[in-house]
Protein backbone atom coordinates (compact mmCIF):
# COMPACT_ATOMS: atom_id res chain seq x y z
CA UNK A 1 0.00 0.00 0.00
CA UNK A 2 2.81 2.38 0.73
CA UNK A 3 4.17 1.75 -2.72
CA UNK A 4 1.34 2.63 -4.11
CA UNK A 5 0.63 6.00 -2.63
CA UNK A 6 4.40 6.98 -2.81
CA UNK A 7 3.73 6.55 -6.41
CA UNK A 8 1.04 8.40 -6.63
CA UNK A 9 2.14 11.24 -4.89
CA UNK A 10 6.03 11.26 -6.60
CA UNK A 11 4.52 10.75 -10.18
CA UNK A 12 1.75 13.39 -9.67
CA UNK A 13 4.00 16.03 -8.70
CA UNK A 14 6.33 15.10 -11.55
CA UNK A 15 3.52 15.49 -13.80
CA UNK A 16 3.29 19.21 -12.38
CA UNK A 17 6.46 19.90 -12.57
CA UNK A 18 6.76 18.53 -16.20
CA UNK A 19 3.26 21.09 -16.63
CA UNK A 20 4.75 24.04 -15.38
CA UNK A 21 7.97 23.64 -16.96
CA UNK A 22 6.33 23.65 -20.46
CA UNK A 23 3.94 26.75 -19.47
CA UNK A 24 7.68 28.54 -18.84
CA UNK A 25 8.99 27.17 -22.23
CA UNK A 26 5.71 28.74 -23.99
CA UNK A 27 6.23 32.20 -22.28
CA UNK A 28 9.88 32.28 -22.89
CA UNK A 29 9.80 31.05 -26.48
CA UNK A 30 6.90 33.58 -27.19
CA UNK A 31 8.95 36.37 -25.94
CA UNK A 32 12.40 35.49 -26.89
CA UNK A 33 11.09 34.80 -30.21
CA UNK A 34 10.11 38.75 -30.96
CA UNK A 35 13.40 39.64 -29.67
CA UNK A 36 14.93 36.96 -31.74
CA UNK A 37 12.51 38.88 -34.69
CA UNK A 38 13.72 42.36 -34.20
CA UNK A 39 17.36 41.33 -33.92
CA UNK A 40 17.01 39.68 -37.61
CA UNK A 41 14.51 42.28 -38.97
CA UNK A 42 17.11 43.93 -41.10
CA UNK A 43 18.66 40.46 -42.12
CA UNK A 44 17.83 37.95 -45.17
CA UNK A 45 16.74 35.14 -42.88
CA UNK A 46 14.02 33.27 -42.83
CA UNK A 47 11.71 32.71 -39.90
CA UNK A 48 13.42 29.58 -39.21
CA UNK A 49 16.48 30.71 -37.45
CA UNK A 50 15.37 33.17 -34.72
CA UNK A 51 13.21 29.75 -34.17
CA UNK A 52 16.02 27.95 -33.73
CA UNK A 53 17.89 30.66 -31.66
CA UNK A 54 15.21 31.35 -29.28
CA UNK A 55 14.93 27.02 -28.76
CA UNK A 56 18.59 27.18 -27.91
CA UNK A 57 18.50 29.85 -25.53
CA UNK A 58 14.93 29.16 -23.57
CA UNK A 59 16.48 25.96 -22.10
CA UNK A 60 19.25 27.56 -19.87
CA UNK A 61 16.74 30.27 -18.95
CA UNK A 62 14.39 27.33 -17.17
CA UNK A 63 17.25 26.09 -15.19
CA UNK A 64 17.87 29.59 -13.99
CA UNK A 65 14.06 30.01 -12.81
CA UNK A 66 14.07 26.17 -12.07
CA UNK A 67 13.58 27.05 -7.70
CA UNK A 68 10.85 29.34 -8.75
CA UNK A 69 9.15 26.83 -10.96
CA UNK A 70 9.48 23.93 -8.75
CA UNK A 71 7.95 26.23 -5.40
CA UNK A 72 5.03 27.52 -8.04
CA UNK A 73 4.03 23.58 -8.83
CA UNK A 74 4.39 22.54 -5.23
CA UNK A 75 1.74 25.20 -4.61
CA UNK A 76 0.03 23.61 -7.20
CA UNK A 77 0.18 20.18 -6.21
CA UNK A 78 -0.54 21.11 -2.18
CA UNK A 79 -3.92 23.18 -3.24
CA UNK A 80 -5.01 20.21 -5.81
CA UNK A 81 -4.81 17.54 -3.52
CA UNK A 82 -6.50 19.69 -0.36
CA UNK A 83 -8.91 20.46 -2.77
CA UNK A 84 -9.53 17.10 -3.62
CA UNK A 85 -9.66 15.54 -0.75
CA UNK A 86 -6.81 13.09 -1.67
CA UNK A 87 -4.74 14.91 1.60
CA UNK A 88 -7.14 13.64 3.75
CA UNK A 89 -7.26 10.34 2.29
CA UNK A 90 -3.82 10.16 2.60
CA UNK A 91 -3.71 10.93 5.75
CA UNK A 92 -5.86 8.28 6.99
CA UNK A 93 -4.02 5.91 5.33
CA UNK A 94 -1.09 7.26 7.66
CA UNK A 95 0.92 9.34 6.55
CA UNK A 96 1.14 12.76 7.98
CA UNK A 97 2.21 16.47 6.66
CA UNK A 98 5.63 16.04 6.98
CA UNK A 99 6.00 12.79 5.12
CA UNK A 100 4.12 13.93 2.28
CA UNK A 101 6.50 17.10 2.54
CA UNK A 102 8.96 15.01 2.63
CA UNK A 103 8.61 12.40 -0.02
CA UNK A 104 7.96 15.39 -2.56
CA UNK A 105 11.26 17.28 -1.60
CA UNK A 106 13.07 14.01 -1.99
CA UNK A 107 11.98 13.77 -5.22
CA UNK A 108 12.95 17.58 -5.68
CA UNK A 109 15.86 16.86 -4.54
CA UNK A 110 16.46 14.00 -7.20
CA UNK A 111 14.69 16.24 -10.01
CA UNK A 112 17.59 18.56 -9.38
CA UNK A 113 20.49 16.12 -9.92
CA UNK A 114 18.60 14.45 -13.17
CA UNK A 115 18.80 18.18 -14.49
CA UNK A 116 22.45 18.70 -13.58
CA UNK A 117 23.85 15.39 -14.65
CA UNK A 118 21.96 15.15 -18.19
CA UNK A 119 19.81 18.33 -19.41
CA UNK A 120 22.53 20.97 -18.40
CA UNK A 121 25.20 20.28 -20.39
CA UNK A 122 22.64 20.07 -23.19
CA UNK A 123 21.51 23.39 -22.61
CA UNK A 124 25.32 24.17 -22.45
CA UNK A 125 25.42 23.16 -25.58
CA UNK A 126 22.38 25.31 -26.82
CA UNK A 127 23.62 28.22 -25.27
CA UNK A 128 27.35 28.26 -27.11
CA UNK A 129 25.55 27.37 -30.13
CA UNK A 130 23.30 30.35 -29.57
CA UNK A 131 26.15 32.83 -28.65
CA UNK A 132 28.40 31.56 -31.45
CA UNK A 133 25.09 32.02 -34.39
CA UNK A 134 24.97 35.34 -33.14
CA UNK A 135 28.07 36.19 -33.78
CA UNK A 136 27.78 35.46 -37.35
CA UNK A 137 25.12 37.89 -37.91
CA UNK A 138 26.02 40.23 -34.93
CA UNK A 139 26.98 44.03 -36.55
CA UNK A 140 28.71 44.73 -32.72
CA UNK A 141 31.88 43.30 -32.10
CA UNK A 142 31.62 42.25 -28.87
CA UNK A 143 29.77 39.03 -30.68
CA UNK A 144 32.75 38.53 -32.22
CA UNK A 145 34.86 37.51 -28.89
CA UNK A 146 34.80 33.77 -27.92
CA UNK A 147 36.99 31.20 -26.11
CA UNK A 148 37.38 28.35 -27.05
CA UNK A 149 40.26 24.93 -26.08
CA UNK A 150 42.98 27.42 -28.00
CA UNK A 151 42.20 30.25 -25.89
CA UNK A 152 40.85 33.88 -26.40
CA UNK A 153 39.63 34.77 -30.00
CA UNK A 154 38.68 38.53 -30.70
CA UNK A 155 37.76 39.74 -34.43
CA UNK A 156 37.20 43.23 -35.32
CA UNK A 157 35.95 44.05 -38.66
CA UNK A 158 37.12 47.46 -39.98
CA UNK A 159 36.53 49.18 -43.77
CA UNK A 160 39.27 48.22 -45.14
CA UNK A 161 39.67 44.84 -43.35
CA UNK A 162 39.61 43.10 -40.36
CA UNK A 163 41.85 42.71 -37.15
CA UNK A 164 41.75 38.82 -35.13
CA UNK A 165 43.40 38.85 -31.55
CA UNK A 166 44.33 35.17 -30.02
CA UNK A 167 45.76 34.93 -26.55
CA UNK A 168 46.52 32.24 -24.38
CA UNK A 169 44.79 33.74 -21.62
CA UNK A 170 43.64 36.75 -19.79
CA UNK A 171 45.37 36.95 -16.07
CA UNK A 172 44.25 40.05 -14.28
CA UNK A 173 45.18 42.35 -16.92
CA UNK A 174 47.45 40.91 -18.85
CA UNK A 175 46.97 38.97 -21.55
CA UNK A 176 49.28 35.90 -22.19
CA UNK A 177 50.85 34.97 -25.60
CA UNK A 178 49.25 37.30 -27.62
CA UNK A 179 49.06 37.32 -31.58
CA UNK A 180 47.57 39.71 -33.52
CA UNK A 181 46.95 39.23 -37.30
CA UNK A 182 45.68 42.29 -39.74
CA UNK A 183 43.79 41.19 -42.79
CA UNK A 184 42.22 43.16 -46.14
CA UNK A 185 39.14 42.46 -47.46
CA UNK A 186 40.53 40.21 -49.76
CA UNK A 187 41.90 38.22 -46.83
CA UNK A 188 45.32 38.92 -47.57
CA UNK A 189 47.49 39.16 -44.66
CA UNK A 190 49.10 42.15 -44.38
CA UNK A 191 50.63 41.98 -40.44
CA UNK A 192 51.49 39.79 -37.90
CA UNK A 193 52.68 41.06 -34.36
CA UNK A 194 53.69 38.83 -31.76
CA UNK A 195 53.93 39.38 -28.35
CA UNK A 196 54.35 37.08 -24.79
CA UNK A 197 51.91 39.98 -22.80
CA UNK A 198 49.65 42.65 -23.40
CA UNK A 199 48.50 45.43 -21.05
CA UNK A 200 44.61 46.07 -21.96
CA UNK A 201 44.09 47.93 -18.65
CA UNK A 202 43.87 50.86 -21.17
CA UNK A 203 43.08 51.66 -24.95
CA UNK A 204 45.68 51.50 -26.58
CA UNK A 205 46.93 47.89 -25.36
CA UNK A 206 50.11 47.85 -25.07
CA UNK A 207 52.36 44.91 -25.81
CA UNK A 208 55.44 44.36 -24.33
CA UNK A 209 58.87 42.54 -26.10
CA UNK A 210 56.72 42.38 -29.61
CA UNK A 211 57.90 40.90 -33.12
CA UNK A 212 55.97 43.13 -35.60
CA UNK A 213 55.93 41.18 -39.47
CA UNK A 214 54.74 43.39 -42.04
CA UNK A 215 53.88 41.41 -45.24
CA UNK A 216 55.05 43.10 -48.58
CA UNK A 217 54.26 42.09 -52.15
CA UNK A 218 57.72 40.40 -52.13
CA UNK A 219 59.38 40.15 -49.05
CA UNK A 220 58.48 39.96 -45.14
CA UNK A 221 59.93 43.20 -43.10
CA UNK A 222 60.51 42.23 -39.25
CA UNK A 223 60.96 44.53 -36.53
CA UNK A 224 61.36 43.76 -32.81
CA UNK A 225 59.94 46.38 -30.57
CA UNK A 226 60.23 46.76 -26.60
CA UNK A 227 56.47 48.52 -26.45
CA UNK A 228 53.97 48.22 -29.22
CA UNK A 229 50.61 50.24 -28.71
CA UNK A 230 47.37 48.66 -30.26
CA UNK A 231 44.35 50.66 -30.44
CA UNK A 232 41.01 48.24 -30.47
CA UNK A 233 37.33 48.54 -29.84
CA UNK A 234 37.64 45.93 -27.04
CA UNK A 235 38.59 47.12 -23.44
CA UNK A 236 39.25 45.13 -20.09
CA UNK A 237 35.92 45.50 -19.00
CA UNK A 238 34.68 43.76 -22.52
CA UNK A 239 36.88 40.88 -21.96
CA UNK A 240 36.10 39.82 -18.61
CA UNK A 241 32.64 39.85 -19.45
CA UNK A 242 33.15 37.30 -21.88
CA UNK A 243 34.80 35.05 -18.59
CA UNK A 244 32.02 35.86 -16.68
CA UNK A 245 29.37 34.52 -19.00
CA UNK A 246 29.73 30.54 -17.21
CA UNK A 247 25.99 29.52 -19.03
CA UNK A 248 28.11 27.77 -22.17
CA UNK A 249 30.36 25.35 -19.10
CA UNK A 250 27.70 22.68 -17.94
CA UNK A 251 28.26 21.55 -13.82
CA UNK A 252 30.07 18.38 -15.66
CA UNK A 253 32.40 20.33 -17.44
CA UNK A 254 33.05 22.35 -14.33
CA UNK A 255 34.14 18.68 -12.81
CA UNK A 256 36.04 17.10 -15.34
CA UNK A 257 37.61 20.41 -16.86
CA UNK A 258 38.38 22.60 -13.94
CA UNK A 259 41.94 23.43 -14.01
CA UNK A 260 41.83 23.47 -17.87
CA UNK A 261 39.62 26.30 -17.12
CA UNK A 262 41.79 27.90 -15.15
CA UNK A 263 44.31 27.27 -17.43
CA UNK A 264 42.57 29.09 -20.50
CA UNK A 265 42.14 32.37 -18.04
CA UNK A 266 38.67 31.49 -15.73
CA UNK A 267 39.05 33.05 -12.83
CA UNK A 268 39.18 30.79 -10.15
CA UNK A 269 36.50 32.72 -7.89
CA UNK A 270 33.80 32.82 -10.37
CA UNK A 271 34.54 29.24 -11.70
CA UNK A 272 34.39 28.09 -7.98
CA UNK A 273 31.18 30.43 -7.66
CA UNK A 274 29.44 28.80 -10.65
CA UNK A 275 30.08 25.09 -9.35
CA UNK A 276 28.51 25.96 -5.87
CA UNK A 277 25.21 27.20 -8.00
CA UNK A 278 25.10 24.23 -9.61
CA UNK A 279 25.56 21.85 -6.32
CA UNK A 280 23.10 24.08 -4.23
CA UNK A 281 20.77 23.64 -7.23
CA UNK A 282 19.16 20.44 -6.07
CA UNK A 283 19.27 21.52 -2.07
CA UNK A 284 17.33 24.77 -3.46
CA UNK A 285 14.99 22.74 -4.90
CA UNK A 286 14.21 20.76 -1.71
CA UNK A 287 13.68 23.63 0.14
CA UNK A 288 11.18 25.05 -2.05
CA UNK A 289 9.11 22.07 -2.07
CA UNK A 290 9.03 23.01 1.95
CA UNK A 291 8.41 26.40 1.64
CA UNK A 292 5.46 25.34 -0.72
CA UNK A 293 4.15 23.53 2.05
CA UNK A 294 4.77 26.05 4.98
CA UNK A 295 2.39 28.18 2.83
CA UNK A 296 -0.58 25.98 1.14
CA UNK A 297 -0.52 23.62 3.88
CA UNK A 298 -0.34 26.27 6.66
CA UNK A 299 -4.12 27.24 6.38
CA UNK A 300 -7.02 24.91 7.59
CA UNK A 301 -9.85 27.26 6.71
CA UNK A 302 -10.34 27.52 2.71
CA UNK A 303 -11.08 31.37 3.09
CA UNK A 304 -7.47 31.54 4.03
CA UNK A 305 -6.13 30.39 0.33
CA UNK A 306 -6.23 33.79 -0.95
CA UNK A 307 -4.45 34.98 1.93
CA UNK A 308 -1.51 32.14 1.89
CA UNK A 309 -1.10 32.38 -2.18
CA UNK A 310 -0.53 36.23 -2.29
CA UNK A 311 1.70 35.87 0.58
CA UNK A 312 3.64 33.07 -1.00
CA UNK A 313 4.22 34.94 -4.35
CA UNK A 314 5.18 38.27 -2.20
CA UNK A 315 8.06 35.32 -0.61
CA UNK A 316 8.70 33.86 -4.25
CA UNK A 317 9.29 37.51 -5.68
CA UNK A 318 11.92 38.26 -2.27
CA UNK A 319 13.77 35.50 -2.78
CA UNK A 320 14.54 35.82 -6.41
CA UNK A 321 15.54 39.47 -5.62
CA UNK A 322 17.78 38.40 -2.41
CA UNK A 323 19.40 35.80 -4.41
CA UNK A 324 20.69 38.82 -7.14
CA UNK A 325 21.29 40.89 -4.51
CA UNK A 326 23.29 38.18 -2.71
CA UNK A 327 25.17 37.63 -5.78
CA UNK A 328 25.55 41.04 -6.56
CA UNK A 329 27.36 41.48 -2.99
CA UNK A 330 29.66 38.42 -3.87
CA UNK A 331 30.47 39.93 -7.28
CA UNK A 332 31.54 43.58 -5.75
CA UNK A 333 33.68 41.99 -3.12
CA UNK A 334 31.60 42.98 -0.19
CA UNK A 335 31.14 39.47 0.76
CA UNK A 336 32.65 36.27 -0.29
CA UNK A 337 31.17 34.86 -3.55
CA UNK A 338 31.06 31.66 -2.45
CA UNK A 339 28.69 32.66 1.00
CA UNK A 340 26.87 34.88 -1.70
CA UNK A 341 25.50 31.53 -2.98
CA UNK A 342 24.72 30.18 -0.16
CA UNK A 343 22.79 32.79 1.97
CA UNK A 344 19.09 32.73 0.24
CA UNK A 345 19.48 28.66 1.22
CA UNK A 346 20.74 29.33 4.23
CA UNK A 347 17.62 32.05 5.00
CA UNK A 348 15.01 29.95 2.99
CA UNK A 349 15.93 26.84 5.11
CA UNK A 350 15.61 29.07 8.59
CA UNK A 351 12.27 30.46 7.65
CA UNK A 352 11.50 26.48 6.30
CA UNK A 353 12.42 25.00 10.31
CA UNK A 354 10.11 27.28 11.87
CA UNK A 355 7.25 26.51 9.22
CA UNK A 356 7.86 22.48 9.25
CA UNK A 357 7.11 22.12 12.43
CA UNK A 358 3.69 24.09 12.29
CA UNK A 359 2.44 22.43 9.43
CA UNK A 360 2.92 18.72 10.52
CA UNK A 361 0.72 20.12 13.67
CA UNK A 362 -1.79 20.64 11.15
Amino acid sequence: MNKIINNYLIFSFIKIILNTIFVFMCLGLLLNLFEEIEFFKDLNESMVLPFLLTLSFVPSLIIDLLPFIIFLASMWFFKSIRANTDLISVKILGYSNLKIVFILSITAFIFGNFILFTINPITSTLTKYYEQTKAKYSKDTDHLVAINKNGLWVKENYKDGSKIITAKKLEDVFLQEVTIYEIDNNYKLLKRVESKNADISNNPWVLNEASIYNFGANDTLKQEVEKYEFLTTNTLEKINSLYRNLNTISFVSLLTEYETLIKKGYKDELLKERLHRFISLPIFLFLMVVLAAVFSLGSVKKSQNLYYVAISILACVFIYYFKDLSIALGQTERIPLTLSVWMPIIAVTLFCSIGIIQINEK
